[in-house]
């Protein structure tokens, strides 16, 4: 579980691709110091296991469907990536519940300066804005956001200087990728309602017949 507050960026040394994985080496700082085999690291969103680390270094493999699902394919030596440790049990909750799990791939597709503040739309397949609301959580490449936009297959997101300053995001231009994952708690509401309904047979005997043989 994590929390969507990026505590670095990490620069990528290293990437060997398998057949349809990959694994990657990351140069870290802050997230290394207390660092173990088997710890979770969200690497632009994205929950990934420390499987080796080094003083100034770690290594994630990913997994065909990670690959596939995410922008993880489109990394390349050089790149900077948002970078956090799973949520420590003692630790404050600044954002909101995130469990780097990527529900799809946004584009960027406008960016605007509006005083001290950067405004960006991110294009998303229609299906992910209905686990979004106006002033509602979002998680773009694993930081916690606010939506101030919200249409029908877009959603805009308004960063902050310092936000700007410690994210990748923010140097994103137009026609790059995000990974974004929807609220969490969204999404188990959706799934219960569709349960639900799926559960309950029909009580009130209405019917699209009866709405359209009665005038509506």
């Amino acid at each position: 579980m994590f929390t969507g507050i990026i505590e670095e960026t990490g620069k990528i040394t290293q990437i060997k691709p398998g057949a349809e994985s990959l694994s990657m080496t990351i140069q870290a700082t802050k997230i290394l110091h207390d660092v173990h085999l088997g710890d979770s690291i969200a690497i632009n969103g994205i929950c990934l296991t420390v499987t080796n680390f080094t003083n100034n270094s770690f290594s994630v493999d990913v997994m065909p469907e990670t690959v596939k699902a995410t922008t993880v394919k489109s990394l390349r030596v050089g790149d900077y990536v948002n970078l956090e440790r799973a949520m420590a049990a003692n630790g404050r909750f600044g954002g909101h519940f995130v469990s780097g799990h990527v529900d799809g791939v946004g584009k960027i597709i406008r960016r605007q300066t509006r005083d001290n503040a950067l405004q960006v739309d991110i294009q998303v397949p229609s299906h992910l804005t209905d686990w979004m609301i106006m002033k509602g959580s979002v998680c773009v490449d694993g930081t916690s956001l606010t939506i101030f936009g919200l249409t029908d297959d877009s959603f805009t997101i308004s960063l902050i200087p310092h936000t700007q300053d410690e994210i990748i995001t923010a140097k994103k231009k137009v026609g790059e990728e995000v990974n974004i994952e929807c609220d969490m708690m969204a999404k188990y509401i959706q799934q219960m309602l569709e349960k639900k309904q799926r559960s309950t047979p029909e009580k009130s005997g209405i019917t699209m017949d009866f709405l359209q043989n009665n005038g509506y």
